[in-house]
């Protein structure tokens, strides 16, 4: 019972991992152009395992896990000011478990429930404005795409303040972004530049301990092929460092600087339908998580009428 409070103890630092898992998104054809009234539904599957890299104060070595994670996603195009906006928002739920020493012995926690909701509004500022299906048809030729977005992580996730590790941060997050898409022939180049913004965290263990996070900076980039409409492919990179975090106003936990490349194959499978398959893995890090995660979703896209 002993090692098992220390075991939980020491990897209560899981809970700052929350938002290294939020930076590490890769996100090809983020800002890519649609028609308005353009719907679509998807459903999506994920694995991640691997290592985890705790400050050197918490005495815990040899960390890793395993998380899964299906997901619910919806999301419509409209007009907004005379450009093309964008508006979704994707339902996770996840389970796993993290396994790790403490001293000499091992041991392992699982858990399993609702992950945050995450919604995501974004706006094309720059070659791509509001176009019925019939003008985006008969559009001449891409351009090149400047757009801005506003993620946001409800804290909807399952949470308790008597455990140290849990599915939910109990906070709020926010990720403003701008993002830059250039055609080149058949080649898509994409660059996003974005901060993780949040909320503190004044239920973290046992309860009455208060949790503040620093920002956290994120950069990605992206090429991407088409080899015909609806089939592509993409090479992702992603950077994201800092988010230093402190619990009732003592000193603050090492910065993250963490990077990941990954590359995502999009299939068109049948009309208004698409399967995407991704990867990725951390290649260079500091405190955070080192996983390699593979995905899968299916896409369904119907217009409005």
């Amino acid at each position: 019972m002993r090692f098992v409070a220390r075991l939980l103890t020491a990897l209560g630092a899981v809970c700052l991992l929350s938002a290294g898992a939020t930076a590490q998104d890769l996100e090809p054809r983020a800002y890519s152009a649609s028609p308005v009234g353009t719907r679509f539904a998807g459903v999506g599957f994920g694995r991640s395992s691997g290592d985890i890299t705790f400050d050197p104060t918490v005495p815990l070595t040899d960390v890793n896990a395993t998380f899964y994670s299906p997901a619910l996603g919806l999301g419509t195009t409209f007009g907004l000011f005379g450009r093309q906006a964008l508006l979704a928002t994707v339902v996770p739920y996840g389970w796993g478990n993290v396994t790790g020493n403490v001293g000499d012995q091992r041991g392992s926690v699982h858990r399993s429930g609702l992950m945050d909701i995450r919604t995501r509004l974004s706006v094309n500022l720059r070659g791509n404005p509001a176009m019925t299906p019939a003008e985006f048809a008969k559009r001449q030729h891409r351009s090149f795409i400047i757009g801005t977005s506003v993620s946001v992580l409800a804290p909807s996730g399952q949470y308790d303040n008597t455990k140290l590790i849990n599915i939910g941060a109990n906070r709020w997050a926010f990720k403003p972004e701008v993002g830059v898409s250039w055609p080149v022939k058949k080649l898509d180049l994409d660059l996003y530049a974005a901060v993780w913004l949040y909320t503190p965290n004044a239920s973290f263990y046992p309860g009455t301990a208060d949790r503040t996070q620093s920002a956290l900076t994120a950069l990605q980039a992206h090429v991407s092929y088409t080899v015909r409409r609806g089939l592509w492919a993409a090479f992702d990179a992603t950077w994201y460092g800092g988010g230093s975090t402190r619990t009732n106003g003592g000193s603050p936990t090492e910065r993250q600087a963490n990077t990941r490349l990954g590359a995502t194959l999009s299939i068109p499978v049948a009309k208004q339908q698409s399967v995407k398959i991704a990867y990725s893995s951390g290649v260079s890090g500091t405190i955070g998580a080192s996983f390699s995660t593979i995905s899968g979703g299916w896409q369904y896209v119907w217009f409005k009428r």
